[in-house]
C-alpha cells in the first residue's frame, strides 16, 4: 500500500509540475512583446512531453491512447497561434511545416504551406520545400509549378534557381535509370506514383497577373506575381520549361539561360551552376549541359577566374576521389591549371579558388597517398606563386 501511495503522490506532483510549466509558457507567449523564440520553445516543450509519453507507453506496452492525438493537436495549435502572431517569422513557419510533416498531417501541411507562401512569397526556402516535396513524391509537374512561380518572386539571389536546376537533374537521373529498365517497356517519363491527395497542387497559368490566383483549401491562394515579376519567366521561356524534353537536358539549360538575365547573375553564379551540373557525372546528358554553361562563360567572361576554375576542375568534378578515374583526371586538371594561371585576369583569385577545392580533397580520409602528395605539392606551389 505504501508503494501505491508513493506512486500516486509522484504522479500528482508530476502533473502539477506540467500544468505549472504550461501556464508559464502561456504567460510568456501572451505577454506584450512576446518573441518567435518563446513560441518555438513552448511548442518544443510540448513535443518533449509527447516524446516522454511515447517512451513510457512503449515500455509499459500500452497502445492506442487518445492522448497522442491530443498532444499533437496541442502542438499544432501552438504553432498556428504562433504564425498568426508572428507571420513574418520564417523560422516559425518552417518549424510548423516540419512538425506537420513529421506527424503526417498532410491536409494541415498543404494549408500551412499555402498560407506561408502567401505571407512570405520572397522566401526562397519555402518554395524549395514545396517544390522538393512534390518532386520526392514523383509529381514533377507540380514541382515545376512551384519552382517557376517562386523564381518570379525570388530574383535577389540564385538559391531557388540552383535548387530548381538540382531538382531537374535529379529527375533526369531517374529518367536515365528507367531507360535501362527492360520491364514490359516501362515508360521512362511515368510519374513515380499516382495522385493520392497528399500534395499541394497548383493549376499553373500564364495569366497570373489578372488577379485570379489558385484556390486552395480554406480559401487560401498562392501568391500571384505582379506584371514585372511575371516577365522574369516570359511566355516563351515558360513553355520551354513546361515542355517534356526530359531526354536531352533542355530544362536545366533553360533554367540557367533564364537566370543569366537576372540581376543576381555573376560569373560566380555561373560557376555554381557548372559545379552543380558537373556533379551529376553518371547522367548521360551531363556533358552536354555542363558544356553549355562553360561555353556561355567563355563567351561572356573569357579568362575570368570563375571561368578558368570551371575549365580546370571539369575532369574531376563528380568523380570519387578513391576511384581509379580520379588520378587520370587529376593529371588533366594540373595541365589545365598551369595553362590557365598564365592567362587569367586575376591570378590571385584563381589561386585562391584552386587552393579551396584542393583543401576539400586533402580533408578526405580515404585519399590515396600518391594523390595526396601531388595535391599538397600543388598547394605549396600556389602559395609561393
Amino acid at each position: 500500500m505504501a508503494g501505491v501511495a508513493e506512486k500516486a503522490r509522484h504522479d500528482t506532483d508530476e502533473t502539477r509540475t506540467i500544468v505549472q510549466k504550461r501556464n508559464e509558457h502561456e504567460h510568456r507567449v501572451l505577454s506584450p512583446g512576446n518573441t518567435p523564440s518563446e513560441w518555438s520553445a513552448y511548442a518544443k516543450w510540448e513535443q518533449s512531453l509527447e516524446t516522454l509519453r511515447s517512451k513510457r507507453c512503449r515500455r509499459l506496452k500500452i497502445h492506442h491512447l487518445n492522448s497522442a492525438h491530443a498532444s499533437q493537436g496541442r502542438v499544432l495549435s501552438i504553432y498556428e497561434r504562433a504564425v498568426n502572431r508572428h507571420p513574418g517569422s520564417s523560422d516559425l513557419w518552417k518549424e510548423y511545416l516540419s512538425y506537420t510533416a513529421s506527424v503526417k498531417a498532410a491536409k494541415r501541411w498543404r494549408k500551412t504551406m499555402t498560407k506561408a507562401l502567401r505571407v512570405m512569397p520572397t522566401d526562397a526556402e519555402l518554395w524549395i520545400i514545396a517544390g522538393r516535396r512534390s518532386a520526392r513524391n514523383g509529381d514533377m509537374a507540380a514541382a515545376r509549378g512551384f519552382f517557376m512561380r517562386g523564381c518570379r518572386f525570388c530574383t535577389q539571389d540564385c538559391k531557388l534557381w540552383l535548387e530548381y536546376a538540382r531538382s531537374e537533374m535529379e529527375w533526369l537521373v531517374k529518367v536515365d535509370q528507367r531507360k535501362t529498365e527492360k520491364k514490359n517497356g516501362a515508360d521512362a517519363l511515368r510519374p513515380d506514383r499516382g495522385d493520392d491527395g497528399d500534395e499541394l497542387r497548383i493549376a499553373y497559368s500564364e495569366d497570373e497577373d489578372d488577379g485570379h490566383g489558385d484556390d486552395d483549401e480554406g480559401g487560401y491562394m498562392l501568391p500571384v506575381p505582379s506584371r514585372a515579376q511575371s516577365k522574369v519567366i516570359d511566355k516563351q521561356a515558360s513553355e520551354q520549361l513546361k515542355s517534356n524534353p526530359a531526354m536531352d537536358g533542355a530544362i536545366p539549360m533553360a533554367i540557367y539561360d533564364i537566370s543569366r538575365k537576372q540581376a543576381f547573375f555573376t560569373p560566380e553564379v555561373a560557376e555554381s551552376f557548372f559545379s552543380l551540373f558537373a556533379s551529376f557525372r553518371a547522367l548521360s546528358v551531363q556533358p552536354k549541359i555542363s558544356r553549355h554553361v562553360l561555353d556561355s562563360l567563355d563567351e561572356a567572361y573569357p579568362n575570368h577566374p570563375s571561368t578558368c576554375n570551371c575549365y580546370i576542375r571539369q575532369p574531376i568534378l563528380g568523380v570519387q576521389a578513391n576511384t581509379a578515374d580520379f588520378p587520370r583526371g587529376l593529371r588533366e586538371v594540373l595541365a589545365r591549371l598551369g595553362e590557365r594561371l598564365d592567362v587569367t585576369t586575376d591570378k590571385v583569385e584563381l589561386s585562391r579558388k584552386t587552393a579551396a577545392w584542393i583543401d576539400g580533397y586533402l580533408a578526405l580520409g580515404e585519399l590515396d597517398d600518391g594523390v595526396r602528395q601531388v595535391l599538397e605539392y600543388t598547394r605549396e606551389k600556389l602559395e609561393l606563386s
